[in-house]
């Protein structure tokens, strides 16, 4: 597997950049990998970088986008934060990574059985985790508000905290598209994809939405 070229990157679609992930997921999830010299990597990239995609995810440690993707060195953006959540912080990566590096792809990658997901459903204050949930809790709302959950002490089901999970990702890529008008345009203009996705940690898929 070759290393990301500014060449390569150039001749790239967003298109191409979302087939790529999907098929290095395909092969970590069937326990396969492809064939890279990291060594190599570490040398190539240490003249520059040129990754095709910027993927934003939980800090789990099940989930480490280079491997649920299987990509090497030099091939993506990692930014990795409890629950997912969008800051301006985040929302400057992905603008660095896009407008600046050149990457043609911004996934939003949520997961089953989520720790913070769980913890603001469950109401958990503790700290700056207060201020870190507060961000997920818009997504609790849509949820509870669907089933009919009336109290703000309602502690939701199992089964309704992955849909929180879902609704957190889709509501993640509205603010993308509100907040950021770098990503907004460059996604109008099809320099990009923006997208998101679930991956299960109980088989290795990644799930992406429909767009």
């Amino acid at each position: 597997m070759r290393t990301q070229t500014k060449i390569i990157q150039e001749n790239l679609t967003a298109e191409d950049a979302h087939k790529m992930l999907v098929e290095g997921n395909g092969r970590f999830a069937q326990n396969l990998k492809a064939q890279r010299n990291l060594k190599e990597q570490v040398l190539e990239t240490s003249k520059g970088q040129f990754p095709f995609a910027v993927i934003l995810s939980c800090i789990d440690s099940r989930v480490p986008a280079e491997l649920v993707f299987d990509q090497g060195i030099g091939d993506i953006f990692s930014v990795r934060v409890a629950g997912n959540i969008i800051n301006e912080d985040v929302l400057g990566s992905m603008e660095y990574a896009c407008k600046v590096a050149g990457s043609k792809i911004v996934v939003v990658m949520g997961h089953t059985k989520c720790g913070a997901v769980t913890a603001a459903c469950e109401n958990i204050e503790l700290g700056n985790v207060t201020s870190l949930l507060s961000k997920i809790k818009p997504a609790v709302d849509v949820i509870k508000k669907s089933q009919g959950f009336l109290g703000v002490d309602d502690v939701i089901n199992e089964h309704s905290i992955e849909e929180v999970a879902v609704q957190n990702v889709r509501l993640s890529i509205e603010r993308i598209r509100k907040e950021s008008p770098i990503l907004s345009e460059m996604e109008k203009r099809g320099e990009i994809e923006i997208v998101g996705a679930l991956y299960d940690v109980s088989n290795g898929l990644v799930e992406f939405f429909e767009r």
